[in-house]
């Protein structure tokens, strides 16, 4: 019966703020459109449905056999002016294969996009995103998640720069021969020499260096060698949840004194540590019982059902992912945090009032209630990660009459 009750109270829907305050909240998205720095939408549709082509993204993709939480209407009524669309692959994929898979996803994102151009635009520059945003629609930015994919080459890497992509996050889950990932064990001791010419070449061609999923160790020593901002495009505080892939406070500061900007994770088991002991005693649960454990709510195997109705699953609301953010800003300053969702690569899940692409408002208004002033949730919303992207621009136009760095990872290659 407490537990029912329990189940019943968390949903509960989240009570909408006030009308005065949804207006102000309107307004200000008006002028400040997110800018998310991560959304698996690519993979899920490829892997799940097929491709582009077996989704209309112009209607309501929650109601899906698989649903999604992204698409067109949900992004509108979220405020979001920009996308950074990842182009995830798994990380036991590497060589050859890696590249390909990740042309074949760029390939994803360029398409659905071109499918939606009412709606969407590609974008590579913080002045395409303004213009962009402007116009009423989403540009849409690409980040490859994971340096595995670049095959241990830097002229792959040239060649997903020319493809348009914005950023790449140094590591996925597992560790390389150049830079270590915060879910594994450790391999270059932070960067390889190598993994220091890859952060050189991402700052003389303007791609964004993201520090989200690598250890500690990696991100000091990019810290160290970079000479543009970086950001960690999905990662929340490490004091408050103490996930690895979460950023200490020692480091927040680091990357907020570098101009960099920390983009808050919306994943419950990056938000609260309640949340992340039960989801491993269910996944724990769903591998005895030879279910998939990634699917929640009435999406869940029975039998998993069944343990869920036992097991209350510990409340993360908006006001849980309202604290990684101010304790980012106390911490690192207000310039130097962002929103990254991951929403399509969470597993269907998320906080109360923000299991879709459409909650970003909800957030707002909660950091508005506690005091926040228009121009830090601009800051907040869009404007800190434009200024980086910026800086990057900057970087790289003083860059132009260096040559590319011909670097090849000896440990990488067969």
């Amino acid at each position: 019966m407490i537990a029912a009750l329990l189940l019943a109270l968390q949903a509960a829907p989240v009570t909408p703020p006030d009308p005065r305050l949804a207006a102000r909240i309107d307004r200000l998205l008006a002028r400040h459109p997110v800018v998310d720095g991560h959304n698996d939408l690519a993979w899920e549709l490829a892997d799940k449905h097929g491709g582009r082509d077996a989704v209309d993204l112009s209607r309501d993709t929650s109601r899906l056999a698989h649903p999604l939480q992204t698409d067109l209407p949900r992004l509108r009524k979220g405020g979001v002016g920009g996308q950074f669309w990842s182009v995830w692959i798994p990380n036991g994929v590497t060589g050859p294969r890696a590249v390909e898979m990740t042309l074949e996803q760029i390939d994803v994102v360029r398409r659905f996009v071109a499918a939606n151009a009412n709606a969407l635009e590609l974008a590579t520059t913080a002045a395409d995103v303004r213009r962009i945003a402007r116009s009423g629609r989403v540009a849409s930015l690409i980040g490859v998640e994971g340096g595995h994919q670049i095959d241990g080459r830097l002229s792959v890497l040239r060649q997903y720069r020319a493809l348009g992509v914005g950023y790449m996050t140094l590591t996925h889950g597992r560790s390389l021969a150049w830079a270590d990932s915060s879910t594994d064990t450790p391999i270059s001791g932070g960067l390889s020499g190598f993994g220091r010419q890859v952060v050189a070449e991402m700052n003389r061609i303007g791609m964004i260096v993201d520090i989200s999923h690598v250890s500690d160790a990696t991100l000091r020593a990019v810290l160290g060698v970079a000479r543009a901002p970086v950001i960690a495009s999905h990662s929340s505080a490490r004091a408050l949840a103490g996930a690895p892939r979460n950023i200490p406070d020692d480091l927040l500061r680091s990357v907020g004194a570098g101009g960099g900007v920390v983009m808050v994770n919306f994943y419950p088991a990056f938000l609260s540590d309640a949340w992340r002991a039960w989801d491993a005693a269910r996944t724990a649960e769903a591998a005895r019982l030879g279910v998939p454990a990634d699917l929640y709510g009435t999406r869940a195997p029975g039998p998993l059902a069944a343990w869920d109705a036992g097991h209350a699953e510990p409340r993360v609301t908006v006001a849980t992912v309202a604290d990684h953010v101010e304790h980012v800003a106390r911490v690192a300053g207000r310039g130097a945090v962002g929103l990254g969702g991951d929403y399509d690569g969470i597993g269907g899940t998320g906080p109360e009032g923000l299991k879709g692409v459409d909650g970003y408002p909800l957030l707002l208004a909660e950091l508005a209630r506690r005091g926040w002033s228009d121009a830090d949730l601009g800051k907040l919303a869009s404007g800190n990660i434009l200024r980086v992207m910026e800086a990057v621009e900057r970087v790289a136009a003083a860059s132009r009459g260096l040559p590319p760095i011909d670097g090849v990872d000896p440990l990488s290659r067969p």
